[in-house]
């Protein structure tokens, strides 16, 4: 990305805008060709979102052939070891693989929308971001196929999972594969925290962002500091397992509780980075519905905030039972109990804009609305597992499995499919089907506290988490059948929301700009979006800028269709981080393969150093060199061109 001083940027109408050829400037060309090197946000967004529900779905089944085992008392479809390793990608996959890129997905497609932007800050590292997240994904899946995966939990405790006491690759491929996600995971939070400072449009200062933008903003923080602790937990466990270092071997001089600090560090604000931004898309979806803005959007920003804040002080609640000192178990007692404060502000605003609006009741609104009951189930299931002694009793129990998929799946999936009924119409033009999406609806609600709610009573009647059968005459069984019943229900919810999707992507209704009616930027341009999102880079005076005539609470108005125009090439507005005031243009780079190179060789790396292949390690070293070589080498942009031979 280069940056420009020196000329002054003009300032148009969209009129005079569209005698420009931006398309030709912006737009990826046809063929695998375009589809390889594109940087578009809102292709990358599209394709984060579809492979973290093939992930959804992979996870899902995985799932389902637990329940199946479990569903009765001395069912054998499965050994042990075979049931260890789907319990544990079935972690993997929602947690790492679906969890948190569905939700970059969305906030790569809709950040620069709603900042009234062209593009991401940095689009070359937003495409490398999803090819290494998809090939981690592929390289922990291809050990899951032949036999090697991961079988001790996602969260891998150690020394279960050293070449002791688990001599097999599967640990390896885990480990080597979460190195791998993490390498996307943190260039990914590194570009949304950069976009969210630098590319915004002018005028919308820091208290005019839109509030779905601070839950992203906040998860993408906390991982740029959080996810270096995980990968370096794997880094250990591996040397530990290759080189016989004694990292987390007690008989040697190692901790193995070192491994839960530097995972549970990194794991419980990973929680809280899967659902903020959930939360976030409830935020701003449930006030459209509403008809009115979001009661205390500086409290709910603030809280946003505030929660992932106090998240770095809970991790120990995972740990209360491994015999820590007294005193830090009421320290991190005391602070998980505090975190319900902040996290119950964004529940309370959502009640009162219900409350004081006129709700429209949609399938989002459903969705979104549906995730206030659930947020509350799971919250507290979970504040009662801050107090020591409770936790003492319950953990390691279904109770667990209850809560954290109360949270996860209450406070993630929820939301996300709601964003797919709001943000489906801006992304392809149609819109999805009300009636189907009804029952999808209330099918995945039944189905999912069918599922999950009765967990809790099984984990209070003594089943322990992480077993793949048990004997009859235990008092489990009836509630194990309905959980398995209720999952089946679930995944019939599933299936009627990708039913919904395909039938409306051939015969839905045509959407139009703003079908809602909704009052953030995004709206305001067509659906789909052009390749260039707005002809000129708006304007901005309020918070909800095509809200402004209906809510008259300024008297200065935005500019939507005056702005900057910048067409010498891709360019987009850099501003001063608070005040939103126009600091420079940001000349944007044109799609490259660099990105999917750079990705292939770091697969050949990382494939190379779990087979012990160091010539193939070397290959892919080489592949990365030349990959960042090519991006790094200066470019000639198509505007500029076409004025050189103007010249």
């Amino acid at each position: 990305m280069k940056v420009q001083l020196q000329r002054v940027p003009e300032i148009g109408t969209v009129a005079e805008a569209a005698q420009l050829n931006l398309d030709a400037i912006w737009r990826t060309e046809p063929g695998i060709g375009g589809w390889l090197s594109t940087v578009d946000h809102k292709e990358i967004g599209l394709r984060y979102i579809v492979t973290a529900f093939a992930f959804l779905l992979a996870g899902g089944v995985e799932a389902l052939l637990m329940r199946l085992q479990l569903s009765r008392p001395d069912v054998a479809l499965f050994t042990p070891e075979q049931y260890d390793q789907l319990f544990s990608m079935h972690g993997v996959t929602m947690i790492f693989l679906y969890a948190m890129p569905v939700l970059s997905g969305f906030s790569n497609y809709l950040w620069p929308l709603i900042f009234g932007s062209r593009d991401m800050a940095y689009p070359r590292l937003n495409a490398l971001s999803y090819w290494i997240y998809l090939a981690a994904g592929l390289f922990i899946y291809v050990g899951f196929a032949m036999g090697a995966g991961p079988n001790d939990g996602w969260f891998n405790y150690v020394p279960y999972a050293s070449r002791t006491y688990n001599p097999g690759s599967g640990m390896d491929f885990y480990s080597l594969g979460m190195i791998f996600l993490g390498i996307s995971t943190t260039v990914g939070a590194v570009n949304f925290v950069v976009t969210f400072l630098r590319t915004r449009a002018p005028g919308m200062s820091i208290n005019r962002v839109p509030i779905f933008a601070w839950g992203t903003l906040t998860a993408s923080a906390a991982n740029v500091m959080v996810v270096p602790a995980v990968s370096l937990a794997f880094f250990l466990l591996w040397m530990d397992r290759q080189f016989n270092t004694h990292f987390f071997d007690v008989g040697q001089g190692g901790q193995p509780l070192l491994w839960q600090h530097l995972f549970w560090i990194f794991a419980h604000p990973w929680v809280y980075a899967i659902v903020l931004p959930a939360m976030g898309m409830v935020s701003e979806g449930l006030p459209t519905f509403c008809r009115r803005p979001l009661v205390g959007y500086t409290p709910v920003a603030l809280s946003t905030v505030a929660t992932m804040l106090i998240g770095f002080g809970v991790w120990v609640h995972h740990m209360f039972a491994t015999g820590l000192p007294t005193v830090s178990l009421s320290l991190f007692s005391g602070v998980s109990i505090i975190i319900a404060v902040p996290s119950a502000v964004a529940v309370f605003a959502w009640i009162a804009t219900i409350w004081t609006g006129r709700p429209r009741v949609t399938v989002p609104f459903l969705f979104f609305a549906s995730t206030i009951v659930l947020f509350v189930i799971g919250g507290v299931s979970g504040f009662m597992c801050a107090v020591v002694p409770v936790d003492w009793q319950l953990t390691d129990t279904y109770f667990i499995v209850a809560h954290i998929h109360y949270v996860l799946i209450g406070i993630n999936l929820f939301p996300v499919i709601g964003g797919i009924y709001y943000w489906f119409p801006k992304m392809t033009g149609r819109m999805l089907s009300e009636r189907l999406g009804a029952w999808n609806f209330w099918v995945m609600f039944c189905g999912f506290n069918l599922a999950f709610f009765p967990m809790h009573l099984t984990g209070l009647w003594g089943m322990p988490r992480r077993i793949y059968t048990y004997p009859p005459g235990m008092g489990w069984t009836m509630l194990n059948l309905t959980t398995t019943l209720g999952a089946f229900v679930l995944a019939l919810g599933i299936l009627l929301l990708l039913l919904n999707i395909a039938i409306s992507l051939r015969d839905g209704a045509i959407a139009g700009a703003n079908p809602w009616d909704a009052a953030t930027l995004e709206w305001s341009t067509t659906s789909p979006p052009p390749s260039y999102n707005f002809p000129v880079i708006p304007i901005i005076a309020s918070r909800l800028p095509l809200w402004e005539d209906r809510l008259n609470d300024t008297a200065s108005r935005s500019s939507l269709n005056e702005g900057y125009i910048l067409a010498h090439g891709r360019e987009t507005m850099a501003i001063r981080a608070v005040d939103a005031l126009p600091d420079m243009i940001l000349k944007m780079p044109q799609d490259s393969y660099a990105p999917f190179v750079l990705a292939l060789g770091m697969t050949g790396g990382f494939a190379g150093l779990l087979t012990h292949r160091w010539w193939l390690a070397i290959i892919g070293g080489l592949i990365i060199f030349g990959a960042l070589t090519a991006w790094l080498w200066p470019e000639v942009e198509l505007g500029e061109q076409a004025e050189a031979k103007r010249g």
